[in-house]
């Protein structure tokens, strides 16, 4: 009998583990995100390396998308957006929040159940306890902007000392002045209202979600521009990175090329001639701050060129 009790309390454990805070079970988050081999946090997402990260702040969204869609990747962009600050990146590792119309019954079980593990404050707060520096809290609000405010300047502050990040809101925020005051943060939001959050409820936490036009999964490498947001899988951001650098030093070269008249266009867009594998090698050599190439590394990009 004391047995049998035992085996139903590690049940009840493994239960409430799997089901904490509406989160996905780590097992089935590392099946979906499985193509992904590195290092990984506790909860199974996927941990994509800081020096990755420093990287993506400096590859173009363009080249990047371009590269995803080759792989086969059509649904990582998303645009139409309001910002607190046109000039600052959001670039990180991807924590999702997914949100819903609240329900009394639903609310107060998920409230009451949160209350017990010790969280405080509304649910839209309780992400921002998963995070850590580097991420990016990434949340569908169902496009709500009257009441659909997730966060305020308060909670900015929170989330900007957590992360050294901003955030991506398929919803609103308000306090936009004071969002504003946060040095080096900003948000991607569809637009700033003043009103509270009301009539919305936590129903996932680093679960797979939906922004617009993307989908999204934790651990994802979000990087941005004015123009949108692009997630690339966690298991293709070195290769996206490593050819979206090469893609931005290609046009460089080729637009110094270009107002120079030393070659024309049907020579710069076409394959490559030694004469200008060469030029392009010197024109790394001869520049300051950029990624230099051997040969063997420039043919090899040459030879897998789809775009």
């Amino acid at each position: 009998m004391k047995l049998k009790s035992l085996l139903i309390f590690i049940c009840l454990l493994i239960a409430a583990e799997k089901f904490y805070a509406q989160k996905m079970p780590k097992e089935e988050l590392i099946f979906l995100t499985s193509e992904w081999k590195g290092e990984r946090f506790e909860d199974g997402r996927p941990k994509v390396s800081d020096d990755l990260i420093t990287r993506a702040r400096n590859i173009g969204i363009e080249e990047a998308w371009t590269v995803l869609r080759n792989e086969g990747y059509k649904n990582q962009f998303e645009g139409n957006w309001k910002l607190v600050n046109d000039s600052t990146k959001v670039v990180g590792r991807v924590v999702t929040a997914q949100y819903m119309p609240s329900r009394p019954d639903v609310e107060a079980k998920i409230k009451e159940r949160g209350k017990n593990e010790g969280r405080k404050g509304n649910t839209n707060a309780w992400p921002i306890e998963a995070l850590t520096k580097g991420d990016v809290y990434v949340a569908d609000c169902f496009g709500k902007i009257a009441q659909g405010t997730l966060i305020g300047d308060n909670l900015g502050n929170s989330i900007f000392s957590k992360t050294g990040n901003g955030v991506i809101f398929d919803g609103a925020a308000r306090d936009l002045s004071g969002l504003a005051n946060i040095k080096g943060f900003n948000a991607f939001v569809r637009d700033f209202d003043p009103s509270y959050l009301e009539d919305v409820v936590l129903m996932g936490l680093n679960t797979p979600i939906r922004i617009g036009h993307a989908i999204v999964l934790p651990g994802d490498l979000v990087i941005s521009e004015r123009e949108g947001v692009l997630f690339i899988p966690a298991h293709l951001a070195e290769k996206v990175i490593s050819i979206a650098e090469f893609i931005g030093l290609r046009d460089l070269f080729s637009h110094a090329m270009l107002k120079s008249g030393k070659y024309s266009p049907g020579q710069i867009d076409s394959n490559w001639t030694e004469e200008i594998k060469s030029a392009f090698l010197k024109w790394l050599d001869e520049t300051p701050g950029v990624k230099k190439l051997t040969k063997a590394q420039l043919d090899e990009f040459l030879a897998k060129r789809t775009w």
